[in-house]
């Protein structure tokens, strides 16, 4: 038997992080996955998939996330039910992530509702230039095949071959 899940959506809101009695760390949050297809009007629909994640995990997943952060949920699915306040059957379906993968850099998503610090968008820029040490020599060259053992064509046997 296969209970496998893997998402990869947006998250709707902020994660919020809770302590069962016990101490355990929980966080339930819902990711908002695109569908691969269209409607009839041309526009694209999402699923909204609620997750839950447990212990050290769930405390990253509210440390780090925010509402609009990619991220990518490995998981099973789990269902349930319990008795809602007007005396019926309340059944449920959810998510339990073995792992969350975080699919963007730490502040990307503020970058979308404002402005990051510059200095967190600094951390995540890549140089400009290429740093090299002084008097070093760059012995590559386009001209020169560093496999060629000589001039001409490479010679290769029916035994050099492995198939």
């Amino acid at each position: 038997m296969i209970n496998r899940v893997v998402l990869v959506g947006r998250l709707t809101k902020d994660p919020e992080l809770k302590y069962t009695q016990s101490g355990i760390a929980v966080t339930r949050f819902t990711l908002a996955v695109n569908r691969a297809f269209q409607n009839a009007q041309g526009e694209k629909e999402a699923d909204f998939i609620s997750c839950v994640a447990w212990r050290k995990q769930a405390e990253n997943i509210a440390n780090f996330l925010r509402k609009g952060s990619l991220a990518g949920v490995d998981g099973r699915i789990q269902t349930g039910s319990f008795e809602g306040q007007d005396g019926k059957r309340v059944y449920t379906t959810e998510v339990v992530a073995d792992s969350t993968q975080f699919l963007e850099p730490r502040n990307a998503n503020s970058d979308r509702t404002g402005s990051a610090p510059q200095q967190e968008q600094s951390r995540y820029q890549q140089p400009d230039q290429q740093y090299q040490q002084p008097n070093q020599q760059n012995y590559t060259s386009t001209d020169n095949d560093p496999f060629s053992t000589g001039s001409g064509p490479i010679e290769v046997s029916d035994d050099d071959l492995p198939f």
